[in-house]
């Protein structure tokens, strides 16, 4: 669709409640219960939950049946803030909990909260800073062209609630059936949300699928397009690389493991091999990936930056729109130089000169990257880690050779993957609701205001929720693995010590130049890569569905638009009830009664109960024919007029 023809939900003319006091106060509170939530959970499976459609949720419930108010754009306000939480925290906990674990080794002092706190500000800041530029290039020039899938489910279930009728019923029927859904699977554990089985035939290799609704109703907003992408770089980590490195391995020791390959697969499975040698091929491609990325988008990018600064300089702004208003160039340059300063001369933050150089030229380029990237496949699977990853690799490379080595070195090494993984994380989560915004109607400085104050309220509680936490259990403890950050420390251990697996890496990277000469889009596949399968398996199965129906043939044009729609609506319902029931479960998991949680408690299976892998599949596959049967109501709906 083109800018000029788009029309979104509340018209730019019109003015309505949106930027209040009570939304910056809800949004806030939502910041810090859903950065408290996605920081446990992170640091218990090494994934986040997008916190954006449950906000708005949330803040529909409050605002209109408590308070009995009605206003799009401040449920759209209270989002925009509240989603902040859940990006800071994935940038903190994938990263920070390395210095407590040094800590503990007795290499350094623990990180004190104003650093864990100064490190997410500066990081969230600049997030959304770099992000404010690129809206105009990616939310409005790319419309129709970057899909945002969870921008536009939050829009449909913001627009859904604003109209009422068989609209809202088809979305709060996906919220309330995918929050039953995830309670029986994750708390009351009545079957195994992730079902995997490996291929003795076919040494190394393996399958499954997270059989949950978020993963389905992601694959069919993204489409099969994208999806198969996803499930190809799947289908070339488990089915070709691993195979081969169980082959050619065999009782060989492959750093980074300190097994052989055989040993590997005994006791830890296809999932051992996939985690020791795999995910550092991933993360080359994905590097590869994000400057093939910013290579082709450079042009834009400049020209972008060159129209702001031209607005900039005019006397009065290009457009008098609301809906085009973002913070003018002058805000953004000082807030940069502002955080640059910083994180140069603060003490509390272990960095120089050349360190914050480092933060400002891969913030950007990772703020650009995953911009782009969560366009094309939602937050929910942006590899922010991965990201965090490369800047690793690169920066420690460059801080060792510039004679900042040993634990000095690595603890600087770690801010900065810190810093740049909370800016690509709300880098993302900006680009999501500013997708939202434009599709209803929001004033984009608003907007952004209101990311800061999310930025600003999360940075202050995410130290104390990552205190509390190793206080009850210490990072990487089997309570708190803290996979990520594990990943990290090895990373730059491994540099430092001079003993990285670069084949591996550069492995990753080669990957990528075949894929992007083959005319393959890389980062998909890169992420694929990336990702365990278990992950695109139901992404895929999501896409193919949406395929399915758009493939039949119907009455009419609008017949085959209003089913497709109907199936987007009830997913961004299914993505909404499983991170409603994500948070509930973080909070069970917490609290204890006596010796034990509450999730423990609750937990059906520690009594022998439960139906098994293959009714884990069966209640997957019920799942998606509820999918097709809300479609369906949708054509049937379009006849009936």
């Amino acid at each position: 669709m083109e800018e000029k023809k788009f029309q979104p939900y509340i018209p730019a003319d019109k003015v309505v409640p949106e930027f209040t006091v009570f939304s910056v106060i809800l949004g806030a509170l939502l910041a810090v219960l859903f950065g408290g939530a996605n920081a446990y959970l992170g640091l218990r499976v090494g994934m986040t939950v997008s916190a954006s459609i449950p906000a708005a949720v949330i803040s529909m419930g409050i605002i209109r049946m408590v308070l009995k108010r009605d206003s799009i754009l401040e449920n759209n306000m209270v989002q925009t803030i509240g989603s902040a939480g859940e990006s800071v925290a994935a940038g903190a906990i994938f990263t920070l909990p390395a210095l407590f674990m040094w800590a503990d080794e007795g290499l350094c002092d623990v990180p004190s909260l104003l650093e864990i706190g100064l490190i997410a500000l500066c990081g969230g800041v600049l997030g959304v800073l770099f992000m404010v530029p690129l809206r105009s290039a990616l939310i409005v020039k790319e419309h129709g062209v970057l899909a945002y899938p969870e921008g536009q489910a939050c829009a449909e279930v913001l627009i859904a609630g604003e109209e009422g009728g068989s609209k809202a019923s088809t979305v709060f029927a996906g919220l309330g059936i995918a929050a039953v859904y995830k309670f029986v699977a994750d708390g009351l554990k009545l079957f195994p949300s992730e079902v995997a089985y490996e291929i003795p035939a076919y040494k190394g290799a393996g399958i499954g699928m997270d059989v949950l609704p978020a993963l389905a109703g992601v694959g069919y907003i993204c489409g099969v397009k994208v999806s198969s992408y996803l499930f190809a770089g799947g289908i070339t980590a488990w089915f070709v690389i691993m195979p081969l490195i169980a082959l050619f391995g065999g009782d060989a020791v492959l750093f980074p493991a300190e097994v052989s390959v055989n040993e590997l697969l005994a006791t830890g499975g296809v999932d051992a091999v996939w985690s020791k040698f795999v995910r550092y091929i991933g993360a080359g491609a994905v590097l590869a990936g994000g400057i093939m990325s910013l290579i082709s988008s450079l042009p834009l990018i400049v020209r972008t930056f060159k129209d702001a600064i031209g607005d900039y300089g005019k006397k009065g702004p290009s457009s008098t729109l609301r809906t085009d208003q973002d913070l003018s160039m002058k805000v953004l340059l000082v807030g940069v130089l502002g955080i640059a300063v910083v994180l140069w001369l603060v003490p509390t933050i272990p960095l120089n000169l050349f360190s914050a150089l480092i933060v400002i030229i891969f913030g950007f380029f990772f703020a650009t990257v995953s911009s782009r990237m969560v366009g094309l496949i939602g937050s929910s699977n942006n590899p922010v880690s991965g990201m965090a990853i490369a800047t690793l690799l690169i920066s420690t490379l460059l801080l060792k050779a510039t004679g900042n080595s040993g634990t000095e070195g690595m603890i600087a090494a770690i801010t900065i993957g810190g810093i740049i993984c909370v800016i690509a994380a709300i880098a993302g989560d900006t680009s999501q609701d500013l997708k939202t915004g434009f599709l209803v109607g929001s004033t984009p400085k608003k907007q952004q205001i209101g990311e800061l104050i999310g930025c600003v309220v999360s940075a202050i509680a995410i130290g104390g929720i990552m205190y509390l936490l190793s206080a009850a259990w210490s990072y990487g403890s089997n309570e708190l693995p803290a996979p990520q950050a594990m990943l990290m420390k090895m990373v730059v251990e491994g540099v430092m010590g001079g003993n990285l697996p670069w084949t591996l890496v550069l492995t990753g990277v080669f990957i990528a130049i075949v894929v992007r000469v083959l005319g393959i889009p890389v980062l998909p596949f890169a992420i694929g890569l990336y990702l365990p399968i278990y992950l695109s398996t139901p992404i895929m199965a999501g896409g193919l569905l949406r395929w399915y129906l758009e493939k039949r043939k119907y009455a009419s044009e609008k017949a085959k638009n209003d089913c497709v729609q109907s199936g987007v609506l009830y997913t961004s319902g299914l993505i909404a009830g499983e991170g409603l029931i994500g948070i509930l479960l973080a909070v069970l998991a917490i609290w204890k009664v006596g010796d034990q949680s509450v999730g423990d408690i609750i937990a059906l299976s520690a009594r022998g109960i439960s139906i098994g892998r293959v009714g884990g599949l069966i209640v997957f596959a019920v799942l998606l024919f509820t999918i097709y049967l809300f479609a369906k109501k949708g054509e049937k709906s379009s006849k009936s007029k």
